[in-house]
Order: structure tokens, then C-alpha cells, then sequence
């Protein structure tokens, strides 16, 4: 039987729908898998506060589902109730057909790894990786062989006579992996597994990650408070707001078509372009946007009201920023109609190696902000402090939000 956790780590402690600015693309391959983890109506109180609040979700056999959100946001508490480390006032977890009511923590078909790693000083690597496989009474023989296989599919091999404490950061959260993989989970639980690294060895062992999990085919559900960390890693990604899970797609997905304002800031960056609904046809919209000081169009119709006020977001990779105006711009000439385009001045400029971001100020006051991949190595004619500009957007390249 797979235990939930370590012994050692054990006693350790709806949204409103949006509108996308075009058809969403067509599903990834594997989408199809068996859902292997099925969560239904689950809620969890802590003092009258709901942490988990009326969520459902279904994750797929083989897949690496992360859930994403800031603090308080109900994600570990759910994590912790996968383990069985919490119990819910309400609602059911089902893994691979099983009902976890009622089913403790070691007796679940998963493993637990802890953001502490919570790794045995005295003990080597080999022995902290085989401590599971002893308590299990799996014979010496079979213990060897397993710990060898599994030291060398995280290249530890030859740290397996090492203590923890002379192993680096990454090197200790490859030990606890293979710990919490050795005994064969038919799911892994990681609470924010990378949060203890620098950002370089982090951005490596991401992809470590990864590697390791499509060799095994392991279900990986992964907390994290990391945005990139979660796009890297996923197939898929389950953003959660205040107990709540507020949307669930694939990482480009949820990047290209957020569906309210929330999801759109909190993945990545977006200028919020705010206006009221003046023009409402079958196949296109149109605001007054007293931020821009203009009129935005959006290239599709959609279910909205005269006067309704609405936000279109863009990313600032996506907002142009030109001392041409778009007239005059190659990438605007016969690309169809600007979704908005604004008069602006560059209040700030921070160069960032591989892109330039810059903050523009529009005439209203409000400011927007715009990234340039730095594609050459001297750029004679960069935008600087002060330099008046415009900026301006394809209408593809906004989504539409109701919320």
C-alpha cells in the first residue's frame, strides 16, 4: 500500500464567463486520458472561512496539473485534503474510482512531497530514498535494486553515500523526489517543490521535472504560487481566488483567453483598456473609452448591452509602441483594423537583456505598459525618456471581458 507521506513529513502540518477575442484552438493530444483524480462540490471552513470553496475539478491520468494562486487562496488546503491530511465539511475526492471518505492518509494511492524536502540528516541519500521501501518490509535485495533505479533516474547515483547537508538545494529536492517516487504513487503531490531554489536552478530543474515525470508517467498535481513556474511545468493549469477555482484551461490558454480581469493580471501582465459599449453589431463591438481618449474596437460580436462598461485586455507584448503612427507602420499597414490607438509620452524605460519594457502615459493620465524584444545588439533609434509615441493594438490581438 502507498503511503500519503514520509513519516517524517506526516506530522508536519464560478466565475462570470468572458468573451475571447477569437476561436479557441483545437484540443492538445492526450486530452482525451481517463480523468483520473475527480473532486465534486468540495468545501472546507477554518473559523467560518470557507478555503475551499464549492470546488470541482477533474484530473486526468498521466497529466501535471497545477494549481495556481496567491496566498489564501485555497490551494494547499486542497492539496492537503488530496493527502487526506484534511478532511472536508462537504463533497467528495475520488482517486482512480476509489472514494477517499474515510480512507487515511497512508492508506491513499499517492505520496506527498513537502516544500521543507523534511529529509533524515543522519541518514545518506540511498538511505533516505530506501526509508519508505524499509518500513515496508520489501526485501534487501529488491530495496537495493529500486534505489539504484531511482538515484540514477534523478542523477544522484553518485551521491547516494552523502548526507543532505552536503548536497545543494537542488540536489536535496531531487533526494525527496525520489523518495516520494520510489514506492510507485499512482499520483505525486507537491507543495510548492521549487520555492526553496535560486531562479536559475529552479528554471533548470523545471524542465528535470518534467523529464522525469513523462519517463514515469506519474500524475503530477503541483501548488504553486509561481506563475511561470505553473506555465513551464503544466498540461494543465487550475488558477484559484479566494477559495474558489476561477478557471481551468491549458497554460496558453488560460495566457491567450482569460476569463475575467483577475486571471488576466494575475498570469502575466495586461493593460486593462476600460470603456462603454456605443456600437453593438452582429460582427464587431465598439467603446468610448475615456482612457484611451478613443474609441476601441473589438472584431467580433458578443452578448453585451448599449452604454455596458467593458475591458479589453492586452498584453504588453502585444501593445505597439511607435514614434510612426500606425498609418505608417509596416505591421499596421493592411493588417485589417486597430482594435485602439492613443497619442502617449515614455515615462519610463527598464532594459532587461532579451526585451525593453516601457511605461507610456496617455493624455487621460493613465498609463500603459509595453515590452520590445531586444532583437539587435545596437538599436540607434530606441525610444527613451520623454519621447512622445503612440500606441496602438491589432484587434486580434485584445480580449474582450465582461468582468
Amino acid at each position: 500500500m502507498t503511503q500519503a507521506s514520509d513519516p517524517a513529513a506526516a506530522a508536519a502540518p464560478a466565475a462570470p464567463a468572458a468573451v475571447a477575442a477569437a476561436p479557441r484552438p483545437a484540443p492538445a493530444p492526450g486530452e482525451g486520458a481517463r480523468e483520473f483524480i475527480r473532486i465534486s462540490r468540495l468545501v472546507k471552513t477554518f473559523d467560518g472561512h470557507r478555503a475551499v470553496d464549492d470546488v470541482s475539478l477533474s484530473v486526468r491520468e498521466g497529466e501535471i496539473f497545477c494549481l495556481l494562486g496567491g496566498s489564501g487562496s485555497g490551494k494547499s488546503t486542497l492539496l492537503r485534503m488530496l493527502a487526506g491530511f484534511e478532511t472536508q465539511d462537504s463533497g467528495t475526492i475520488e482517486i482512480d474510482g476509489q472514494d477517499m471518505a474515510g480512507v487515511a492518509p497512508w492508506a491513499r494511492p499517492v505520496n506527498m512531497m513537502f516544500q521543507s524536502y523534511a529529509l533524515f540528516p543522519h541518514m545518506s541519500v540511498e538511505k533516505n530514498v530506501a526509508y519508505g521501501l524499509k518500513q515496508e518490509g520489501v526485501p534487501k535485495a529488491e530495496r537495493a535494486a529500486r534505489t539504484a533505479a531511482m538515484l540514477d533516474l534523478v542523477k544522484l547515483s553518485q551521491y547516494a553515500g552523502r548526507r543532505p547537508a552536503q548536497l545543494s538545494g537542488g540536489q536535496r529536492q531531487r533526494v525527496a523526489l525520489a523518495r516520494a517516487l520510489i514506492k510507485n504513487p499512482k499520483a505525486l503531490l507537491l507543495d510548492e517543490p521549487l520555492s526553496a531554489l535560486d531562479k536559475k536552478l529552479r528554471e533548470e530543474t523545471q524542465f528535470e521535472l518534467m523529464d522525469i515525470q513523462e519517463r514515469l508517467g506519474t500524475t503530477f498535481i503541483v501548488v504553486t504560487h509561481d506563475q511561470e513556474e505553473a506555465m513551464t511545468l503544466a498540461d494543465r493549469i487550475g488558477v484559484m481566488d479566494q477559495g474558489r477555482l476561477v478557471q481551468v484551461d491549458r497554460p496558453r490558454d488560460i495566457y491567450e483567453y482569460p476569463r475575467n480581469r483577475f486571471i488576466a493580471n494575475f498570469i502575466g501582465a495586461a493593460n486593462m483598456i476600460e470603456g462603454e459599449v456605443v456600437e453593438d453589431e452582429a460582427d464587431h463591438v465598439k467603446l468610448s473609452s475615456a482612457m484611451l481618449g478613443d474609441e476601441v474596437f473589438i472584431h467580433h460580436g458578443l452578448s453585451c448591452q448599449m452604454g455596458q462598461t467593458m475591458w479589453v485586455a492586452v498584453r504588453p507584448e502585444k501593445l505597439r509602441i511607435t514614434r510612426r503612427h500606425p498609418s505608417e507602420h509596416p505591421d499596421a499597414v493592411g493588417a485589417g483594423p486597430l482594435g485602439g490607438m492613443a497619442k502617449a509620452v515614455v515615462e519610463d524605460v527598464a532594459y532587461m537583456g532579451g526585451l525593453t519594457r516601457f511605461r507610456a502615459r496617455l493624455p487621460s493620465g493613465a498609463t500603459v505598459s509595453a515590452t520590445r524584444a531586444n532583437l539587435d545588439r545596437r538599436d540607434a533609434d530606441a525610444l527613451t525618456w520623454e519621447d512622445e509615441v503612440y500606441v496602438w493594438w491589432p484587434a486580434e490581438a485584445g480580449v474582450a471581458l465582461t468582468s
